[in-house]
């Protein structure tokens, strides 16, 4: 049986896949998506029944397609989401094939590209995209060893409160997911524990203006670094119950115990690093600076739009800040079932080219990988902050395309 051949194989179906199929089309370079499940599988499968896409609809789509159904300051349901990337890939006509995985890709002997094996058969092709995204393997820390009377789960298994077992939620984890899935079970009538650690949390909107819309005015969304030190630090915004800002001191105010970083578990008993205290106050400094640079845009710009002084008004400290819990033996606390929102790691063991570091991470420069005709597309700060969001993805792969069509 004859071997497939490809100019260009983009591999993942997603946002970066999409969107590097639709600017090769524009090129007229030959290609071909592969996708292992279907088309926006993780939105399906992988995230909550209630979650809501953290940006509005004008802002979290792609640049030629509105979202259906969706008022432009809403925010898309999951459903919405994934029903949207589906409309897309028709839109551009992408040639996709879902169903068929990429296990091992190699480097040809000849030199002359590469050879991939797949779930449906061997495929060679001159150029090859790994467009798999940055939410590839769930990491659940080795910190509570299984215990038949708790539950534990990644962010990415947790579909609504009925799914869990009676009993009080300890979530690990207070980015994005976590917050919003201990809002979500608090708001259900659950007793939620909820560790916080390093966090920024812009506002929802500011002056009339959804936080996206100050990222892209004052430049943010295209810084090409990222401060070493705040790597780990999680970015909490939602787009739950119509969009709104997170604020800590407000869920404990509703009945959700804040505690520290997990730190240590034995004996039954979770151990949580201090600094509760220090690392809200930084959180309400990261926002709060933004408020800043927001109000001498506008004023440097000379918009007319509504000052907000409410928005820096801080809520009173709760209990669980003032006095902080650093241990907490769970079967005591009822706790029976641990959500663990604690991000993701990459899974890039089917590239078998020598383009990956120590920790398995793909060495490129924008997107360019030094293996000829091997590109990254849809990663973090790929080359610029907004490199790895469906809004930002089209810089990166236009430049991947022109770079593609220069080899011929």
């Amino acid at each position: 049986m004859p071997v497939e051949k490809v100019e260009t194989l983009i591999v993942g179906g997603g946002q970066a896949g999409l969107m590097m199929s639709a600017q090769l089309r524009q090129r007229g370079r030959p290609h071909l998506i592969l996708e292992r499940h279907r088309i926006a599988e993780r939105w399906r499968t992988e995230r909550w029944d209630a979650l809501h896409a953290n940006g509005p609809a004008w802002h979290d789509r792609f640049p030629d397609l509105l979202i259906a159904g969706v008022d432009p300051d809403g925010f898309a349901t999951r459903d919405q989401m994934a029903d949207y990337f589906t409309a897309y890939a028709a839109h551009i006509a992408a040639p996709i094939r879902c169903g068929v995985a990429v296990t091992a890709l190699h480097r040809k002997p000849d030199g002359t590209g590469f050879h991939a094996e797949t779930s449906a058969g061997a495929i060679e092709a001159t150029n090859v995209v790994a467009a798999t995204g940055p939410f590839q393997r769930g990491i659940i820390p080795p910190l509570v060893p299984p215990d038949p009377g708790i539950t534990q789960m990644h962010s990415t298994a947790y579909r609504n409160p009925d799914q869990l077992p009676p009993g009080a939620v300890l979530v690990v984890g207070a980015g994005s997911s976590g917050t919003q899935i201990a809002d979500e079970l608090s708001r259900a009538g659950r007793r939620v524990y909820l560790c916080v650690g390093q966090h920024e949390r812009p506002p929802r909107r500011y002056r009339g203006k959804d936080f996206c819309y100050w990222l892209g005015a004052l430049g943010l969304w295209d810084a090409e670094t990222r401060d070493p030190a705040k790597e780990h630090v999680t970015i909490v915004v939602s787009g739950a119950y119509g969009g709104h800002t997170i604020d800590f001191r407000r869920l404990a105010a509703r009945g959700i115990t804040l505690l520290g970083r997990a730190d240590a578990f034995a004996d039954g008993v979770m151990r949580f690093a201090p600094g509760l205290a220090r690392d809200l106050a930084a959180g309400d400094a990261n926002y709060l600076s933004l408020l800043d640079a927001a109000d001498a845009y506008a004023a440097r710009e000379g918009l007319d739009l509504r000052e907000e002084p409410t928005a820096r008004v801080v809520e009173p400290e709760p209990s669980c800040v003032t006095d902080p819990i650093l241990q907490l033996h769970l079967r005591d606390a009822g706790i029976t079932t641990i959500i663990w929102a604690t991000g993701f790691a990459f899974d890039f063991g089917w590239l078998q080219v020598g383009a990956l570091d120590a920790r398995g991470a793909p060495v490129h420069r924008r997107g360019i990988t030094e293996v000829p005709g091997l590109y990254v597309l849809g990663l973090p700060f790929l080359s610029r902050r907004a490199s790895s969001f469906i809004f930002g993805v089209e810089q990166d792969a236009a430049r991947l395309a022109e770079h593609i069509a220069a080899r011929g």
